[in-house]
């Protein structure tokens, strides 16, 4: 273990000013105070409250740096005084408080916080709810007040303590009236805006929620390594449906904040491209950036293909048994909505049957799409209303220019020009398909109508045959060319599309999801079918889209039919599928040879750690003998003695490390022979603390007798006692204790040392090398901080998890509360076990 650990952080949370977060922090400062801990006040702003500047006497309070800024004096916490005082607890008041600039200062006291940590002082530090970044737009919303100084979640949640001071509305306002928070001028104006009851209490439920959420994530990493069974419960999981609009932000943060104040719950964004590519008004760049807000919050992007967006929003959250549906309101206007008929929102709501469905108002909300909204492609209206047109335009142009009325007012070429642009309507609407119907149409209709002889399928006039001519060929070149602009527009927006979905899977693959199941569930995803799977060899049934991932490796999707632009993006989700498929075949081979690549790792240590330890002792207990055969030396009894008792000391450390060895062996190869009984602790202590009287043990009366094998015990409790003597300090003696709880007698060690470095989180130990640090204590041949070896071969705790959890037992590393590292050695009760024999053969490796 190290000597020093990074200082340990706790934060009083309140709900609004005024609650008595700085005065309980003075408090908890002058309590350690009294029970001997350095606590230095790096800094505190009283507000010119009595109360709270009487709890400073007795307190050392580091002097503040004076800063210059812009012509003015400001006080600031004198960051380099306190770590040069470098005290065991910090007091810093108001975490999320923003430093004036200059000075080579941190932006932010939560910095400064941070450095002090780093430096091994502990800090208690003071914080109101509306400074969390992630609350901090609620708490805008609630009191109409913008919170611009702010700190980020992460900070306050890594802290290893976190207390809530709490009073009610009521007694807040009349605490503030009666002039304990503000000055008597400022008590009006604040009873009035930001402490009205309904704000209060508001910002207190916020509080209480978010505390909560913090509770029960410690009570879960509580159980998780302590191995308690979970109680089933009902997991919250939050879809929310994302357009690229600019509305997006406001979604996501709100479905987060749903999550949060469920335990467990899980984000889901999702955004659904049509199949063609086109969507009115969406923007990558803002789905992209999306895409990070959602990660940062803990959720998971999603993209679905589906030209029915409602349809293909309900499947996706059916199919993620999603249980609530977050949705933006419209962003079209009334007279668009009023032609246009129901929306995305109004469909869902119809669809959702037992999903709930959350309508999110946004600034965007009826004042219309960012782009024109229309159509840029043909739909299946377009392609019945084109030929249609292209059919009825023209004999209702004839209609209007009714020979015998209009000849007078118009000729031929004007004639001509109008059903030349009835043509390129006709086009524009449906294509070249109904623009060639049109020419056709229209081509009789002149001829028959308005060119001379009038009434007669005849062309006696070159100069109209010239127009009709040209006319024709005009409306096939318009209408070529319409048909090519739509045809390159699909092709566009299709390359978009494709483009948007492989740039989704590889942010996919990046961020950790690139295992085989969730590939081969993200493709069904995708391409909306009913079922994928990944099959060794392509199945023989119909229906079903194959594509090969590989050797030996064939996706299979069961559902639509996908047409052939779509199965060349599958074929690239496919080769993903195929590259997963080998490194798990890689590493399959690379796991069995991982075996010997340990048991090598093991003989390497061992014979380092044997070069020196098994060597130390051999060598004094062989100088000492050589040095009593000596006849060149006449040796006083005394000197005999002490000569005899170094051999005798270094054949027993020898004997030790032997027996610790052969023990850890036999416990790997499965070969330890238990003699398990009934066995009072009273029984193994005398022995096991023989070596080590700096041991203070607790009352052992009322303990009842544990199911072990006596030697055994005998030498874990010796190892655990050795260790926390090596550890603690001289002069704090380790503690023994013990205590009955379900059915088994729970042993502690107690020692008040450096203990463990603390986790980044409270669920998530700290790594080193790949393995927690409260797995590394209990790898042989090493001791957790140390740089060598010389000190000994470091089996002690090692050996003890092996014969400790060889007997049905465990043995679990905490905290000491105020410093140091407890050892929990749990065993069964012996009259709560049958046995079926007196000696059991155990297997298993530490």
């Amino acid at each position: 273990m190290g000597d020093v650990r990074p200082g340990r952080l706790k934060v009083y949370l309140g709900a609004a000013p005024g609650v008595g977060k700085t005065y309980r922090m003075l408090d908890e400062g002058r309590r350690r105070a009294a029970r001997g801990a350095d606590v230095v006040v790096g800094f505190v702003e009283c507000h010119a409250r009595p109360g709270t500047e009487a709890m400073l006497d007795g307190l050392e309070v580091v002097p503040r740096a004076l800063c210059v800024h812009r012509g003015g004096e400001f006080e600031e916490m004198d960051l380099a005084a306190v770590l040069a005082r470098r005290p065991q607890v910090a007091l810093v008041d108001e975490i999320a408080h923003s430093n004036v600039p200059g000075g080579g200062r941190n932006a932010k006291r939560w910095q400064d916080i941070e450095q002090l940590l780093a430096a091994g002082i502990d800090v208690i530090t003071a914080l109101n709810i509306q400074h969390l970044e992630s609350l901090n737009d609620v708490v805008e919303k609630i009191t109409r007040v913008p919170q611009r100084e702010t700190v980020p979640d992460e900070v306050v949640r890594r802290a290893q303590q976190i207390e809530f001071v709490d009073i009610p509305p009521e007694g807040l306002r009349r605490r503030m009236a009666h002039g304990n928070i503000y000055a008597p001028e400022k008590v009006d104006a604040a009873l009035a805006n930001y402490f009205r009851p309904g704000n209060l209490t508001a910002l207190r439920q916020l509080a209480l929620l978010w505390v909560a959420d913090r509770v029960d994530e410690a009570l879960q990493s509580y159980r998780s390594e302590h191995g308690i069974g979970g109680v089933w419960e009902i997991r919250e999981r939050v879809v929310v449906a994302l357009t690229g609009g600019p509305e997006g932000d406001t979604l996501i943060r709100r479905a987060a904040r749903i999550v949060d104040r469920s335990a467990g719950g899980d984000l889901l964004a999702v955004h659904v491209t049509r199949s063609d590519g086109l969507a009115a008004g969406t923007s990558h760049a803002s789905l992209a950036r999306q895409r990070r807000l959602v990660e940062d919050l803990g959720g998971s992007y999603h993209s679905v293909v589906g030209d029915d967006v409602p349809t293909a929003l309900v499947e996706f959250a059916r199919a993620e048994n999603a249980t609530q549906l977050v949705l933006g309101t419209s962003r079209r206007g009334r007279i668009e909505r009023f032609v246009t008929g129901r929306g995305t929102g109004e469909t869902v709501v119809e669809l959702s049957g037992d999903i709930d469905i959350h309508t999110v108002t946004h600034e965007r909300a009826g004042r219309g799409t960012l782009l024109p909204s229309r159509r840029r492609t043909l739909s299946r209206v377009r392609r019945i209303a084109g030929p249609v047109a292209g059919l009825l335009l023209p004999v209702a142009l004839t209609f209007l220019l009714n020979p015998d009325t209009a000849r007078d007012r118009l000729n031929l070429t004007s004639e001509v020009l109008l059903f030349l642009l009835t043509v390129v309507g006709v086009a524009c609407i449906g294509g070249v398909v109904s623009a060639v119907i049109a020419s056709v149409t229209a081509s009789l209709l002149l001829n028959y109508w308005f060119i001379p002889p009038v009434g007669q399928f005849t062309l006696d006039d070159p100069n109209a045959l010239l127009a009709l001519a040209v006319f024709a060929v005009v409306a096939a070149i318009v209408a070529a060319v319409v048909d090519r602009s739509l045809r390159l527009a699909r092709r566009s927006a299709r390359a978009t599309a494709e483009a948007e979905t492989m740039s989704s899977l590889a942010g996919s693959i990046v961020r950790g999801g690139a295992t085989i199941p969730a590939l081969v569930e993200r493709t069904r995803e995708t391409f909306g079918m009913d079922s994928a799977e990944l099959a060794d060899e392509p199945p023989g049934e119909d229906g079903a889209t194959v594509v090969s991932a590989g050797p030996g490796a064939f996706l299979v999707l069961r559902g639509r039919t996908l047409p052939s632009s779509e199965r060349r993006v599958l074929a690239a989700f496919a080769a993903h599928v195929g590259s997963a498929v080998e490194r798990a075949r890689l590493a399959e081979a690379a796991a069995e040879v991982e075996p010997v690549k340990a048991a090598d790792r093991m003989r390497t240590a061992l014979l380092r750690a044997v070069g020196h330890d098994l060597r130390t002792p051999l060598a004094a207990g062989w100088a000492a003998v050589s040095s009593l055969r000596s006849r060149d030396v006449d040796f006083s009894d005394e000197d005999r003695d002490e000569l005899l008792a170094t051999a005798d000391e270094s054949m027993a450390k020898l004997n030790r490390l032997v027996e610790n060895l052969l023990d850890l062996s036999r416990l790997q190869a499965g070969a330890l022979t238990l003699n398990l009984r009934a066995t009072a602790l009273e029984e193994v202590l005398p022995a096991a603390l023989a070596d080590t009287p700096e041991v203070v043990v607790g009352d052992l009366e009322e303990i009842p007798a544990v199911l072990a094998d006596p030697p055994l015990l005998e030498r874990v409790i010796a190892n655990l006692v050795a260790n926390a003597v090596r550890h603690g300090p001289a002069d704090r003696k380790v503690l023994l204790t013990a205590s009955t709880h379900a059915g088994r007698v729970e042993v502690r060690v107690v020692d008040r040392g450096p203990g463990l470095p603390p986790s980044p989180k409270l669920a998530a130990p700290p790594k080193q090398g790949g393995i927690s640090v409260r797995d590394r204590l209990f790898e042989p041949f090493q001791r957790l901080g140390d740089t060598d070896n010389t000190t000994g071969l470091g089996l002690g705790l090692a050996l003890s998890r092996g014969l400790t959890e060889a007997m049905d037992g465990t043995l679990t590393p905490e905290d000491t509360p105020g410093g140091g590292l407890t050892m929990v050695l749990s065993l069964p009760i012996a009259e709560r076990v049958d046995l079926p024999s007196d000696t059991q053969s155990v297997g298993g490796g530490v």
